[in-house]
């Protein structure tokens, strides 16, 4: 028997030996490092390289990583600074240890370029490739407030404009629906109101005016789809089926086909003469805040408020896409008038989207806000307007934003109404109009006097936006 601390003669034979020259792992991670950054900047092979800074074990270890780090440093120098290293390699001097041991196959090799010049020239050439990645933005007048309209006794929610641009209407949270004169209502003359209907008994949230039929069509938070006759001013279809409120509306380009869309959680297709329903298209977990319409597929799009996008088949009723890159409720969906593709709008930013098979373009970052509503021109002018007063003005092919700007309350209002519910340009794309929650409608149009000069593009920040890594 043995004691405690004590081992048999066999259990100490079979304990294994030290290695005396066996490196520390930070040695061999150091090693390792340096001959990668030397197999890139130089071009020599692998083999060539193990041999050339292979160290003789026989080095202390301390002395072995210093030499190794000095070695690291030469690598990286310009030509002239590695003439020392290249003499001690070629022989040592008397007072020396051999510490590198270069191969006889070494000396047919080609001298390898200098890495100076060469991770000068990788740089150079990579931020070129950066730099071509910068959109260079199309130049936009910015806009001012032309006109202030009161009427509304009650939040404007929603608006829409003729076919022929002489009147738009818009409705609102006091159930009325208001007809307007544009060109006097631009002008801020009075008798700039036309008409006005009642019907609804809640907020009018969705509004449409046919450009074949004298027909215009609303829906509002009581559940009512209705269609009014213009020649005679006067409902004469009624829609039923939705189960909560309509929140959005949308005609189709080419066919007599109306779209809604509610809390109930559907988009619901109507034939607009028979009055019956086509489809009722589900899939979404939340309320349809907004609806596309296109004459080729796909030709229904729809944002919720689950924070997804859907594209539809409307002969199969079934999603063609769903998209689920945002992360805040869908509240606004624009689609450019000539180009193929849309926007959408949320709380987390706005994106812009290719409408034929649903692929991501890219971020309009900066509008940190609930975007309630979106408005595009065929120039290229994309309007986010947002519940907290702020609505941005983007060039829609670049993505820059070339204004910001804050709304102003009517006097009387309190500071906690400057929000935007709606917004909309006109046929010619030459007045903004915006609906707000101080009771108004205010028509913007561009600065006349604005030059590039006097309000030039930053491209020195839009350069730097780019540029810029993205999480």
């Amino acid at each position: 028997r043995f004691g405690p601390g004590t081992h048999c003669g066999k259990c100490v034979a079979r304990r294994p030996k030290p290695r005396s020259s066996q490196m520390d792992v930070d040695e061999l991670v150091l090693r390792s490092k340096l001959r990668t950054r030397a197999v890139f900047q130089s071009g020599l092979s692998s083999d060539l390289l193990h041999s050339s800074f292979g160290l003789d074990a026989r080095l202390p270890s301390v002395k072995r990583r210093k030499l190794l780090e000095e070695r690291l440093k030469a690598a990286a120098a310009p030509p002239d600074a590695k003439a020392p290293a290249a003499e001690s390699a070629q022989g040592p001097r008397g007072d020396q240890l051999a510490v590198f041991s270069a191969p006889a196959k070494s000396a047919a090799k080609p001298e390898a370029p200098a890495a100076g010049s060469a991770s000068l020239a990788v740089l150079a050439v990579a931020r070129k490739r950066r730099e071509a990645k910068v959109p260079i933005p199309k130049w936009h007048a910015p806009w001012r407030l032309s006109a202030v309209i009161s009427g509304h006794l009650g939040w404007v929610r929603s608006i829409a404009f003729d076919p022929s641009n002489e009147w738009f209407v818009t409705g609102s949270s006091d159930r009325t629906i208001k007809i307007w004169d544009l060109a006097k209502c631009s002008a801020g003359l009075e008798g700039g109101l036309r008409l006005t209907l009642t019907g609804h008994i809640n907020a009018v949230r969705g509004l449409a005016v046919s450009e074949r039929n004298p027909y215009m069509f609303s829906a509002g938070e009581d559940k009512k789809v209705m269609c009014w006759d213009l020649e005679y001013n006067k409902t004469i279809r009624h829609y039923h089926g939705h189960l909560s409120g309509v929140y959005s509306l949308a005609l189709h380009p080419t066919l007599d086909i109306l779209c809604t869309g509610g809390r109930d959680a559907v988009c619901r297709m109507w034939d607009i003469r028979t009055k019956h329903e086509i489809h009722v298209l589900g899939g979404h977990d939340g309320a349809v805040g907004s609806i596309l319409t296109h004459a080729v597929d796909p030709q229904i799009v729809t944002g919720s408020y689950d924070s997804t996008i859907k594209a539809w088949d409307i002969i199969a009723g079934r999603p063609l896409y769903t998209l689920t890159h945002h992360k805040k409720a869908v509240r606004a969906l624009a689609r450019h008038p000539t180009e193929f593709s849309f926007a959408s709008g949320a709380a987390d930013n706005v994106k812009k989207w290719a409408t034929r098979d649903g692929t991501f373009i890219k971020n309009l970052h900066g509008h940190r806000a609930v975007v309630n509503a979106l408005a595009m021109n065929e120039d290229g002018v994309l309007a986010s307007c947002a519940d907290n007063g702020t609505m941005y003005l983007w060039d829609y092919a670049s993505g820059y934003c070339f204004q910001r700007q804050e709304t102003i309350v009517q006097p009387g209002s309190l500071d906690a109404e400057a929000g935007f519910f709606a917004a909309a340009f006109d046929k010619s794309g030459s007045r903004l109009v915006t609906c707000e929650a101080d009771k108004t409608i205010k028509i913007w149009k561009e600065d006349e006097g604005a030059t590039e000069e006097s309000y030039p593009i930053d491209m020195e920040s839009w350069r730097a936006y780019c540029l810029a890594p993205r999480k």
